[in-house]
């Protein structure tokens, strides 16, 4: 990734990609989640525990390979018995189907061990999946270890993996480094489950685009322009206009009400929600934001703001965190608002900053007024009452009540 920012912690969609797999985990109703951490663990421990209570981590201090990785991961498992499924913490695009999936064909198989492959369009990084005479998976060659002929090969694994608990601890201590880096694969416990006689299968991923890993900032971009796609499809389904799919970007964490109609050039961010027939756009930006029913936002920027019902935002507006804009009130064109109240029906239409202010019901502000809140040590606030109405061009040096 060529960056000072662990790998799992890049995000798309709103989440970093750790959050999305541990999304995908809560989704599953997984019992137990252990995140095996290594490089630069203190920032992913806290990612971990901002985003999965029953989240556990578990320090690989040496990186010795996945078969390492997940011996690490397994001593804090207290379950004796049932499912483990292990998964990559870079595949953003995993779903909790796709692991409940997962888990209920291994344990109808009664299989000891289950890898999930999928047939990507290039399968170079990938380890490859070799079937045997009878077309059973024998073993997972890593590239590094492929004969030429078996790198021809389209079926891959995914890095993912369905165990039985049992098994699964019986066979890690006997995984052994002879192989090209000299590591403990996971992979190789097929091979010993074989010796075994234990069952051991694969499922096949209906669509490859759902295990990819990233690696660098193309793969982050690629996928997070999947995650996109399918974030605007579902709320098109659920009644949300979205004028042009392809200048628009939603997180997954966004919630939108039905009749909304978002314009061209939007970024709906973080714990935003719109409310049934709100217009959102075009060229708009909103982060934290509460947008009320049938309210209008246009060509602005809003941070940790509410929008009330029916009121108007815009051209150029700039609503900074603590902003309250009542039902029917209006700011518009080239107005900075901070850690202010515009009350019900009142208008700020024009080339104003109202900060740490109150401007009461039915109030008018005139073009170019200004609230000087700041005396170079402390914050002060400038309150307009009710049905007050004020010319251009003013400047309240708060304190200041009106």
């Amino acid at each position: 990734m060529r960056s000072a920012t662990p790998k799992v912690l890049h995000s798309i969609g709103g989440r970093s990609l750790l959050g999305h797999v541990l999304a995908a985990c809560a989704d599953a109703a997984a019992r137990e989640v252990v995140v095996v951490v290594g490089h630069r663990r203190e920032q992913v421990v806290r990612q971990v525990a901002d985003s999965l209570a029953i989240a556990r981590t578990a320090v690989q201090a040496e990186q010795l390979g996945t078969g390492h990785a997940t011996q690490v991961g397994l001593e804090q498992v207290a379950a004796t018995h049932g499912v483990v499924v292990v998964v990559m913490g870079d595949t953003p695009l995993l779903r909790g189907q796709d692991l409940l999936e997962l888990a209920a064909e291994h344990a109808t198989s009664k299989r000891a061990v289950t890898v999930l492959a999928a047939q990507p369009a290039d399968p170079s990084g990938y380890g490859r999946m070799a079937r045997d005479d009878n077309g059973e998976l024998l073993e997972v060659v890593e590239e590094a270890d492929a004969t030429p002929e078996q790198r021809t090969i389209r079926e891959v694994n995914t890095g993912i993996y369905a165990f039985d608990l049992i098994y699964l601890r019986s066979a890690l201590p006997r995984l052994g480094t002879d192989n090209a880096p000299g590591e403990l694969y996971l992979t190789d416990i097929i091979g010993l489950a074989r010796a075994d006689g234990q069952q051991v299968g694969m499922a096949v991923m209906r669509d490859p685009v759902d295990t990819e890993g990233v690696n660098d900032r193309v793969a982050l971009a690629a996928l997070g322009a999947v995650l996109n796609a399918r974030t605007l499809d579902r709320w098109m389904r659920a009644g949300v206009t979205v004028v042009d799919p392809t200048t628009t970007w939603v997180d997954v964490t966004v919630s939108l009400g039905r009749d909304v109609t978002i314009r061209p050039g939007v970024q709906l961010h973080g714990a935003t929600t719109v409310g049934d027939g709100a217009a959102i756009g075009p060229d708009s930006t909103l982060d934290d934001v509460q947008v009320a029913a049938g309210a209008s936002v246009v060509r602005s920027h809003a941070s940790g703001a509410v929008i009330g019902v029916d009121a108007t935002v815009g051209p150029f507006a700039y609503l900074r965190p603590g902003t309250l804009v009542h039902p029917g009130a209006k700011v518009g064109a080239f107005v900075e608002t901070k850690n202010a109240e515009i009350g019900p029906g009142a208008k700020v239409p024009h080339l104003s900053y109202v900060g740490d202010a109150e401007i009461g019901e039915g109030s008018n502000i005139g073009a170019g007024t200004i609230t000087a809140n700041y005396d170079g040590v402390s914050k002060h606030r400038t309150v307009v009452g009710r049905h007050c109405k004020t010319g251009a061009d003013n400047v309240f040096v708060a304190p200041v009540t009106i």
